[in-house]
C-alpha cells in the first residue's frame, strides 16, 4: 500500500474526532515523508489548529505508518 493511502486510512480513524468540533482534514500531498493536509472547517480558523496537528494528527501518523517524517499545515 503506498504511503498516501495508509495516511489516508489513518486520517479516516481520527476524522470522526474533528468532526464532532465542526471541523475537518483534507490529505493534500505526500512528498518523501512530509504529510501535507488542509485543515478545513472549524479546525481552519482554529487557535489549537497547530496543536492539534503536531500533537493529535502527527503523532496518530509517525506511530502508524514508517516513513513519515513530518506533517505540514498548507492553506
Amino acid at each position: 500500500m503506498e504511503m498516501f493511502d495508509q495516511v489516508q486510512e489513518v486520517l479516516d480513524k481520527l476524522r470522526p474526532y474533528l468532526q464532532r468540533d465542526g471541523g475537518d482534514v483534507q490529505l493534500v500531498d505526500v512528498e518523501e515523508g512530509i504529510v501535507k493536509l488542509r485543515l478545513m472547517g472549524a479546525c481552519g480558523s482554529c487557535p489549537s489548529s497547530t496543536i492539534t496537528l503536531k500533537a493529535g494528527i502527527e503523532r496518530a501518523l509517525l506511530e502508524e505508518i514508517p516513513g513519515v517524517k513530518e506533517v505540514q499545515q498548507v492553506f
